[in-house]
């Protein structure tokens, strides 16, 4: 298998590259960066100067020194020949150890004998020692699967100039992973955890996600279950993760009987109670009928419930309660129990911080040239976007806020946006409402309602991440009108287009004042505070239903007229993003549909890829659509994307890998893209995965 091709980032001044990364090192909180490789050059024609160039790199087997030295000692006679213009004269493999936060370094010189130390967050220099090394390699295992690209590109354009390579790609790198993995996994906690938990555990951190990610990926289930039943015995919280990798393999019984073991052990353990209830929320979707599902749905709620009395202060418990309240159509709950999650700040990846590079230099392998491909570029610049796109905040979402925006839009999906309002006045306190209680309780005239009554406690301080953008949104009204003309400038509820299904608050008003005003005070001293972060995501979540339902009226009214609607390629994929996010599908691929007919776009490929994947329409088109994502991914350095490997893993499971083999090479398109796919269905015989048999 050809390597990807090796970008160059070119330093103004020699050395200042790792420099910048020694300097860093103190601010890193997560895994660490991808890690750093620097060779110094020399031109053959002008032999006094030296040029220091860099690019990043995940994958390598970080296991020792000799096996760092090998990847630089590959860069360093690439260039050997008589086409040759420069040459090597040393190279410095930089690999961040996130256990004992030290940076691995293994420097190069030609020619010389290899140099290895460490580098601490002091920059003071260390012995490297064989437990370093250990821990080196695990974490380089788990940053190849952090960073990995999940198809749609994001992560490629994050970062510039990153090969990404697979860590593992035979049982016998397996084995060796998931021995070093044994040995430092009760340390796993060290390492940090994701954006929705907020302390890290024996089994809620980045180890056991990559371990997860890594039997989710490859199918290798009876390693997982060996690994996990081995380290049960010493902890029985591992009983977790055991049954979500039998869950995986579909060894159900089992799995339950895993758990029912261990909570009669531990009855508290928030995360087993939060895996049963996720496992019996998937069961209810594929009940055979109403009764089948509405039990299930009250044994995952008790579940739910008591995982958040078991932990009340993590997001996810309280998440799935609001998930299941869903699925169980009560609304009032869920919005309530949706308000009730503790909101964490996202902390993203640790990137590398480095001075801007004098030159840039990312070459195109000859094997992934294909045109539609290579004009991505081009045309992807030259589009012009309506600014109303560009400024949807719901796309910027991430971590807990992210994932309370998707309950939040399921519902919405399910009852729409007036019933969704109305039930936000049942469960919280209006603007209109609290004016009129202060009034007669006579509230000091300096009290806004807007920020103590909507957006939780009467103090500054939210249940939220507390960053300054929320808090300028949670100064903003309540109700749908108010919503409206902060958003929209020289509003008028005449002129603006409101989401189909809009509520009059007016109707609302008039509801209300029908009561007595005795038992009006009464229901208002009953209703919850709408805490700011929520109430920032109703006005989101307004602004995104805004411009979905102008696009859907505006297609309705050319495609009456038989006139074509006309947006660029890069507006195609904010709107299909966007109904993707408002969780309307057939719209989405609608419009990635459209912007791939202007020009390739992976997010826009990814996003049909994931909805032929889900309904499983076809299978020539799923295949199609992966050996473009992949050939876009080789182009842009990397070899390696778990989803789409996991993607070729399921259609040979469910098709045969002859079938899929035979598809791919009748696809009319060069041999040398062709291989870059026939390379993850050779990996999944490595890995010996369901339909390779023959």
């Amino acid at each position: 298998m050809v390597a990807p091709a090796v970008p160059e980032l070119t330093e103004e001044a020699l050395h200042e590259a790792i420099d910048a990364r020694t300097e860093s090192l103190a601010s890193l909180r997560e895994l660490g960066p991808p890690d750093l490789v620097h060779l110094v050059k020399q031109p053959i024609r002008n032999a006094g100067k030296q040029i220091g160039v860099y690019h990043h790199v995940t994958g390598v087997d970080a296991s020792s020194s000799a096996s760092l030295a090998a990847y630089i000692n590959t860069l360093a006679y690439r260039e050997v020949g008589p086409s040759a213009t420069t040459k090597t004269l040393e190279g410095t493999y930089c690999c961040y150890n996130a256990f004992s936060r030290v940076d691995m370094r293994v420097h190069a010189p030609f020619p010389g004998s290899v140099e290895c130390y460490c580098v601490d967050e002091r920059g003071e220099k260390r012995k490297a020692t064989d437990e370093l090394w250990l821990e080196t390699y695990v974490c380089s295992v788990l940053r190849a699967y952090s960073y990995a690209d999940d198809g749609t590109g994001e992560m490629i354009r994050r970062i510039v100039g990153v090969r990404r390579f697979n860590p593992i790609t035979n049982t016998e790198t397996e084995h060796k992973f998931l021995s070093a993995a044994e040995q430092l996994f009760f340390r796993g906690w060290q390492l940090g955890c994701d954006s929705l938990v907020q302390v890290p555990t024996v089994v809620s951190n980045h180890l056991t996600n990559g371990l997860l990610r890594y039997f989710y990926t490859t199918g290798r289930y009876a390693s997982g279950i060996n690994l996990f039943e081995k380290l049960r015995t010493q902890d029985v919280q591992v009983a977790s993760l055991l049954a979500k990798v039998l869950f995986m393999g579909n060894e159900e019984v089992q799995g339950i009987r895993v758990l029912h073991e261990a909570l009669r052990e531990t009855p508290m353990d928030w995360v087993m109670l939060d895996t049963q209830a996720e496992f019996l929320l998937k069961k209810a979707e594929t009940a055979p009928d109403r009764e089948q599902r509405e039990h299930r749905l009250r044994l995952a709620l008790g579940c739910a419930e008591r995982s958040t009395i078991a932990a009340p202060s993590e997001f996810r418990t309280w998440a799935r309660l609001a998930e299941v309240y869903v699925a169980l159509e009560d609304w009032e709950n869920a919005l309530t129990t949706l308000n009730s999650c503790p909101m964490f700040t996202y902390q993203d990846k640790d990137a590398p911080v480095m001075p801007e590079p004098r030159d840039i230099n990312l070459p195109t392998l000859p094997e992934t040239r294909l045109d539609e491909i290579d004009s991505e570029p081009e045309g992807r610049y030259s589009e012009q976007v309506d600014p109303s796109l560009l400024n949807l905040r719901g796309a910027a979402y991430r971590g807990t806020f992210k994932h309370a925006y998707n309950i939040l839009t399921e519902m919405t999906a399910k009852i729409g946006w007036d019933q969704l309002l109305k039930i936000r006045s049942n469960v919280f306190v209006m603007e209109d409402e609290y004016r009129e209680k202060q009034d007669q309780q006579n509230y000091p005239k300096n009290r806004n309602a807007s920020t103590d009554a909507l957006r939780g406690t009467p103090d500054p301080t939210t249940n939220g991440d507390g960053e300054q953008e929320q808090e300028d949104d949670a100064a903003n009204g309540s109700d749908s009108d108010t919503i409206a003309h902060n958003l929209t400038p020289g509003y008028k509820p005449e002129d603006l287009e409101r989401p189909s299904s809009a509520m009059d608050p007016d109707e609302v008003r008039k509801d209300e004042e029908k009561s007595t005003t005795d038992d009006h005070f009464s229901r208002l001293n009953n209703k919850r505070l709408c805490e700011r972060w929520l109430d920032s995501l109703f006005m989101v979540l307004y602004e995104d239903l805004r411009v979905y339902t102008i696009w859907r009226t505006q297609m309705a009214q050319y495609r009456a007229q038989s006139m074509q609607y006309k947006k660029s390629a890069e507006e195609w994929e904010i709107l299909g993003s966007l109904a993707e996010r408002l969780q309307h599908t057939d719209e989405a691929v609608e419009a990635y549909r459209a912007c791939l007919a202007q020009r390739f776009s992976p997010k826009a490929l990814a996003g049909i890829l994931k909805v032929f994947e889900k309904t499983k329409a076809s299978t020539r088109d799923t295949v199609a659509a992966t050996i473009r994502l992949v050939t876009w991914q080789y182009r842009w350095y990397s070899e390696f994307s778990p989803e789409l490997l996991h993607t070729v893993r399921k259609l040979i499971e469910d098709e045969g890998a002859v079938k899929i083999r035979s598809i791919i090479q009748a696809t009319n398109l060069p041999q040398s893209v062709l291989d870059l796919t026939h390379h993850y269905a050779a990996l999944c015989a490595n890995f010996r995965s369901s339909g390779t048999d023959g």
